[in-house]
């Protein structure tokens, strides 16, 4: 991985040269992901991989293993989801746990046998209530309201 030094005098902090790298941002199109691929190009990235549902479901291990094949990506972002706010995940808790789980799943196993150089993955704390108290803090169990809690509560805190 190539790295250049952002400020020597600032603790040498390293910065990878996004130049040289091909990144791919699993949900690209998104909220967060068009601000983080936004933020990329402005970092100079050149080549961004930014996968539609359509062309891969990221839930299926052989529509992943193509996208890093046809891609060869050396960063992996990883923003995609099932979302769909409070209701939705009320709804549809085991079926919204599955498939991002296993698209966690895929994209972090592809990247590994691969040998990508650097994997991020962000998480968000949407299946939890409105008044959540923020920051959150995960020594504080919140349950979604009503007498259904979502699967990735129950995950999370086995309640």
């Amino acid at each position: 991985m190539a790295l250049e030094l952002a400020d020597p005098d600032a603790g040498m902090t390293p910065r990878i040269d996004l130049a040289r790298h091909t990144v791919l941002v699993t949900g690209g199109a998104g909220f967060l992901g068009s601000f983080v691929v936004e933020r990329l190009r402005q970092r100079g990235c050149r080549k961004i991989v930014l996968p539609r549902s359509a062309q891969y479901d990221l839930v299926d291990g052989r529509a992943v293993e193509r996208l890093f094949r046809e891609n060869q990506p050396s960063i992996v972002i990883h923003l995609a989801a099932v979302v769909g706010g409070i209701g939705a995940n009320l709804a549809h808790p085991g079926e919204f746990f599955y498939k991002n789980i296993m698209m966690g799943v895929q994209v972090i196993e592809k990247a590994r046998r691969r040998q990508v150089s650097k994997t991020v993955i962000a998480g968000t704390i949407c299946a939890y209530p409105k008044f959540t108290p923020v920051p959150f803090r995960e020594k504080e169990p919140t349950c979604a309201p009503g007498p259904r809690r979502s699967l990735c509560n129950l995950s999370c805190h086995g309640g």
